[in-house]
């Protein structure tokens, strides 16, 4: 079902969601952006900006200025009840088909075209890679995993500790498959 024009784009409904668990800055939420958000979903300063514009100019955020050390104002944004409302009905609609654009599955497909140790090397990159956000993402669920605050389904913890533990097991499926696929290069 096509977006009506005054539904946020899903970059919006990213910010409303970082907005949600409490006011910050645009700096504060490119960082955000960057981690823990960019783990699943990322932007640029340069995407950020104009968004946080569009929402506000919707009435789905507002900002204060606040002392800041640059030449310009800093603004720190917050979600209004509207916003809620919006990211609200987002969270719980239908989910749209999603583009695939899996640049490290793309070359794996065509792996067949180089020499045995090139291939090697690219599924070693490719494991090394998911094994470092794999670990990544244990020590971050290990810190919030038994958190009273992670208990509770009205919680943002709550959602960071599903999201974590989808990140973990996903991770874990792509370390067994550079494995497994190190190991059928090893045998052919």
């Amino acid at each position: 079902m096509p977006r009506s024009p005054s539904t946020p784009s899903d970059l919006g409904c990213a910010i409303l969601g970082l907005l949600a668990r409490g006011p910050l800055t645009g700096y504060d939420l490119a960082r955000r952006m960057q981690k823990p958000v960019g783990y699943f979903w990322t932007a640029t300063h340069s995407q950020i900006y104009p968004e946080l514009a569009r929402l506000e100019h919707a009435g789905l955020l507002e900002h204060e200025v606040i002392e800041g050390r640059g030449p310009r104002p800093t603004k720190r944004y917050a979600v209004t009840p509207a916003g809620l409302d919006t990211l609200r009905e987002w969270v719980a609609g239908e989910l749209e088909p999603q583009p695939v654009r899996d640049l490290e599955t793309l070359r794996l497909w065509s792996i067949w075209l180089v020499d045995p140790d090139a291939a090697r090397d690219l599924v070693r990159q490719a494991r090394t890679r998911h094994y470092d956000t794999l670990a990544a993402y244990e020590t971050e669920l290990a810190e919030l995993v038994d958190h009273p605050r992670a208990q509770d389904r009205t919680d943002p913890w709550f959602a960071s500790r599903l999201t974590l533990q989808g990140g973990v097991l996903t991770r874990r499926a792509a370390v067994q498959w550079c494995d497994w696929m190190l190991a059928e290069l090893d045998r052919a």
